[in-house]
């Protein structure tokens, strides 16, 4: 063990490691032990026993839950799911991209969530949910025994429930008993999503249509709440909603959202406890577009206060306990290098919000990081720089050994640059591990994601629905940039032949009536066959034509959903980088600066940006690696080798230690960092920024 000042001098700032934009509670795992349980205790409770009340008479309802950007809304409602996750189902509900979808987007998104198994369980919420139905939990009827036999598991349903107010219950009944096979089970559940399935999954599932329109996912959705009257209810979390459609420049379409709610109450659904997280001041601005009936279908309002003293002291405890328990003594007191002092001089009027807590706390533990290794500031003829000596110490001397002279930017432009793609490369890994295929996106989730990239990339002239009709959320156009022709776009991934041959000739029809000079198709599926009429109308627009047919990767799509992800928080004012609350404007000229975007190979298909050099070809490329390393030097300022290595590891798990290293070295020979201690064992060896 060591002093806490050594530990600090080689440790990542524990504060720079908190999310600051916690979204999808499915995908962001919160650890109990780093929770301030008085932090908004109060609404917990009150959401605890509203959720009681739906437990105990099956009442659907509906609570509004308000807060400022950086209160901590969406934390709350991870932990919310945390903590009640063993009484209800829980669903994360995100913005949307086209409002003439929306049923569909919160049936998708309901489905996405229920398919996910819950902490401490062997199956999915949504297979729980299904056997603790009382057609189950109060029949003579072994549950193995219906799920044997899928007609009497049909049969069985119907004559326990009112089918009367049921969408397709032969349908519906069937899919669900398909869930409890499982080699049936992905492609139920894809049915259930609202997935257009191909023409053998309809016949493995045997249904004769998708859910395809508003009211069949409406319809959908109701079924789930008119079966549920015994098992626990299914709590709807809508969150970060700033990112919505707009109905005018002065209103976001709240509206659809707030009619959405009280359809859910006045068709008597059962068992579904509505909760809308929302922007203070976002909900007071659009308050006047939502008419009086539906707020009236609000039971309960309830909004996050600021936390106190105590609280973010506790806060500050907790995230610096790690670093503690590594030193030779506990250092006193419990928020050490922070200071009492610091603490009530900095949180004015005795109260703050948990955001603007650890903001504070990380910039002040960085400071005491830098004045441990005797960093001093001196004018420089460059009124837009500073030269900072580093001084080192090195253990058994009492006298810096080493001193390092830079030059340093006064602006915090190259930190933010730095972390801002530190907080990009953890987007992205997390888009990687939840987006496995494609079409887990919907089609105008997908043409949603690509014109907000278009946008920050300030395309001209976009303009969503090239194609008219049923499929037109799936399309857009927009003017080729430095040329003066209109290019199209239809980006659609749906399996089945009928739905490809609609979008196919809704796209010749907009060509037909020159809606756009060039179009493009974006599709990793399928087009058929010869004897498809689909098929034949693809290459008639295809075939001897400027008109062409990109097939996306993956990586392109992880590029836009992390782009996608950022948007969302820069809109809810929850994107912070360098401690800087970074807005949709700010964002877009980062993303441009970082040339981020340039890595996704649709846009180079399109043209947007240019392709990247591959010098590296027939073997791994490390770019992203060593940008890693190099980015998270520039924000720490200085660190251990083995704390670098670790935290690389951690985000690029398939590179070997011996592979880092060596990055390490190249660093180091281009003269990027400086490596003090060369001569002593990994451990103790630091590492500084070198500009």
């Amino acid at each position: 063990m060591t002093s806490i000042d050594n530990i600090i001098k080689r440790e990542v700032n524990p504060f720079g490691l908190i999310n600051l934009k916690p979204g999808n509670f499915w995908g962001e795992k919160q650890d109990s032990s780093n929770s301030v349980d008085s932090i908004h205790q109060e609404v917990i409770t009150e959401i605890e026993e509203l959720l009681d009340l739906v437990i105990k008479d099956n009442r659907s309802r509906s609570l509004l839950l308000l807060g400022d950007s950086g209160s901590g809304k969406s934390y709350l409602l991870g932990r919310l799911k945390r903590i009640l996750n063993s009484k209800a189902f829980f669903a994360y509900i995100g913005p949307w991209a086209n409002s003439d979808y929306i049923w569909r987007h919160i049936l998708r998104s309901t489905v996405d969530s229920l398919i996910q198994t819950p902490e401490g369980q062997q199956e999915s919420q949504l297979l729980l949910w299904l056997k603790n139905l009382s057609a189950f939990t109060k029949s003579n009827n072994s549950w193995l025994f219906l799920q044997s036999d899928r007609r009497k598991f049909i049969q069985h349903l119907k004559r326990t429930y009112n089918i009367a107010g049921l969408y397709n219950p032969d349908f519906f009944f069937g899919v669900l008993h398909d869930l409890t096979d499982p080699e049936l089970y992905p492609i139920a559940c894809e049915w259930l999503r609202g997935d257009d399935l191909s023409e053998e999954s309809m016949q493995a599932l045997k249904v004769s249509r998708c859910i395809d329109s508003e009211d069949e996912a409406k319809n959908i959705l109701a079924n789930f709440g008119r079966i549920s009257d015994q098992t626990q209810p299914i709590v709807l979390c809508f969150d970060n909603l700033d990112n919505i459609p707009r109905l005018s420049p002065d209103y976001q379409d709240f509206q659809s959202l707030f009619n959405v709610n009280t359809t859910i109450h006045n068709s008597y659904l059962k068992n579904f406890l509505v909760i809308i997280s929302v922007i203070t001041d976002t909900l007071r601005r659009n308050l006047d577009s939502i008419p009086l009936a539906d707020k009236q279908r609000i039971d309960k309002t309830v909004k996050l206060k600021k936390i106190n003293l105590e609280q973010v002291e506790a806060l500050w405890t907790y995230q610096l306990k790690p670093l503690h328990q590594q030193a030779n003594s506990q250092p006193t007191p419990a928020i050490f290098p922070l200071t009492q002092q610091f603490l009530t001089e900095s949180v004015r009027g005795g109260k703050t919000l948990p955001r603007n807590a650890l903001t504070l706390a990380k910039n002040e533990y960085q400071q005491y990081k830098l004045r441990l290794i005797d960093i001093k500031e001196r004018p420089s003829q460059d009124g837009n720089a500073k030269n900072v000596k580093i001084g080192i110490e090195i253990p058994g001397q009492t006298k810096p050994s080493i001193v390092i002279t830079i030059t340093e930017p006064t602006t915090d432009g190259t930190t933010i640059a730095a972390e801002f793609e530190l907080l990009w490369q953890k987007e992205y890994k997390k888009n990687q591990e939840k987006i496995k295929k494609i079409t887990l996106l919907s089609a105008p989730d997908l043409i949603g994601n690509l014109k907000e990239a278009l946008e920050a990339l300030q395309v001209q002239g976009i303009k969503q629905k090239l194609i008219s009709g049923k499929y037109a959320g799936y399309s857009l156009s927009y003017q080729q940039p430095g040329k003066r022709e209109r290019i199209g776009i239809v980006w659609t991934e749906d399996s089945n032949m009928t739905s490809f041959f609609n979008i196919m000739n809704a796209s010749l029809k907009a060509i037909q009536n020159q809606l756009c000079d060039k179009l493009y198709l974006i599709r990793i599926g399928s087009v058929g066959n010869g004897k498809l009429k689909g098929y034949q109308l693809y290459q008639q627009i295809f075939t001897g034509t400027e008109n062409i047919h990109i097939k996306p990767n993956l990586p392109s799509v992880h590029v836009l959903a992390t782009y996608h992800s950022l948007v969302n928080a820069a809109e809810a004012q929850e994107l912070v980088v360098a401690g800087k609350t970074i807005k949709l404007q700010e964002l877009q000229k980062l993303i441009r600066e970082s040339q981020l975007l340039n890595k996704c190979t649709l846009l180079q298909n399109l043209g947007i940006v240019a392709e990247i050099e591959n010098t590296v070809k027939n073997r791994r490329d490390f770019r992203s690696v060593q940008n890693f390393l190099f980015n998270l030097v520039k924000t720490e300022k200085c660190m251990g080798v083995p704390t670098l290595i670790k935290n690389c590891m951690a985000e690029f798990p398939d590179v070997s230690e011996s592979d880092i290293g060596l990055l390490i070295e190249d660093l180091y020979q281009a003269k990027k960092i400086k490596i003090i201690n060369q001569k002593e064992k990994l451990q103790d060896r630091l590492i500084l920024l070198n500009v």
